[in-house]
């Protein structure tokens, strides 16, 4: 009974399926934060001259106003046009953050839209549970991780940075232009192994947080059976009622068995039975068929109801495998039909002159 209850099983869909909708999905936010500090670069880069242009234009435009009376008027006018001026320039750095942000959770876990997530929970409010969380082995594991990324970040710029000292003699005899084109140049290779480094620290807590997030959603045997019985139903229930209905649709077959026009047999282990209204179908359509003891219940019916019966075994194998209940016969069956239904012709005329 223990093993039985040991989570030892690898989550179902169903159950990964209900883990999403209450908000549960696989996340890392190193993943988050490395595509956020790389496009926050390259935004960086990318804008660095618009902001240096911006902030011109607002220093300059407070530098007007030491030149003009003060009023409380003028003030908030100035306020507010440095309030509005300060967000467009900070602008698409936020907006462009937001958006890789939400690209990143969506690589992550998919689309989602759910507000179980934020549902208050009463058991969260349990102050021995919160404390297990607290000192839990992943909450260690995390803890550490973010340490070891911290401090080997700050060796790596260390070491990057001594690299470059001995450089520093020969830099400070540059023009001071030289010398930011220096810096900018050094600065691009620290950031590029810096993001080389985080890029591989947000690979390996991926990979941690998609182990922790299945192995917390793994199943017990019980479970899984469980959760089999409720999807698939009780096995016997469905048994009787595919046996109820096939027994009905049998009872509808043999119902409209005696409107058939011919039965083409095997002739001992098939027979399919035949209706052919020229107004109504384009080809003769399939009314009954079946194998062996059905196969000699619907030629017994055939004779008492005076249906011609006619021997075709390829046709009749090619009926019953290939053709559906009260469905119009396929093209390639047209020729051998037609040779059926030739001596179908011959059998009424003499029945009729009889």
């Amino acid at each position: 009974m223990a093993d039985e209850q040991e989570k030892t099983e690898a989550p179902s869909a169903r159950k990964i399926e209900k883990a999403r909708e209450e908000g549960n999905v696989l996340k890392s936010p190193d993943v988050n934060a490395f595509l956020g500090l790389t496009m926050g670069l390259v935004l960086i880069f990318l804008c660095f001259s618009f902001w240096v242009q911006g902030v011109s234009n607002v220093f300059e435009q407070i530098y007007q106003q030491f030149s003009q009376d003060l009023t409380r008027k003028n003030a908030i006018s100035i306020a507010i046009s440095l309030i509005f001026q300060i967000l467009f320039l900070v602008a698409p750095i936020f907006g462009a953050l937001m958006l890789i942000g939400v690209i990143a959770n969506v690589a992550q876990s998919g689309f989602l839209l759910t507000a179980k997530a934020i549902q208050p929970k009463l058991q969260k409010l349990n102050f021995i549970s919160g404390m297990k969380n607290l000192v839990s082995l992943k909450k260690l594991l995390d803890g550490f991780l973010i340490t070891f990324k911290v401090m080997t970040a700050f060796i790596i710029a260390f070491f990057v940075f001594i690299g470059f000292m001995h450089e520093l003699t020969t830099v400070a005899l540059f023009p001071i232009g030289d010398q930011m084109l220096w810096f900018r140049d050094k600065a691009i290779i620290l950031i590029g192994i810096l993001l080389a480094f985080f890029m591989v620290m947000a690979s390996v807590d991926y990979l941690i947080k998609r182990y922790q997030y299945f192995k917390s959603l793994r199943m017990s045997k019980q479970e899984v059976k469980d959760e089999f019985k409720n999807m698939e139903g009780d096995q016997q229930i469905k048994g009787k009622i595919r046996s109820l209905m096939f027994q009905a649709a049998r009872k509808r077959m043999m119902q409209n068995l005696p409107s058939a026009d011919v039965v083409v047999t095997n002739p001992t282990h098939y027979a399919v039975a035949l209706r052919y209204d020229s107004e109504k179908d384009r080809a003769p359509r399939v009314l009954a068929k079946g194998a062996d003891f059905l196969a000699q219940r619907i030629k017994e019916v055939a004779k008492e109801y005076e249906i011609p019966i006619i021997e075709n075994p390829p046709l009749a194998r090619a009926l019953y495998k290939d053709v559906d209940l009260d469905m119009e016969i396929p093209e390639t069956l047209y020729q051998a039909m037609v040779e059926v239904l030739i001596k179908v012709q011959k059998i009424n005329d003499e029945r009729r002159k009889k």
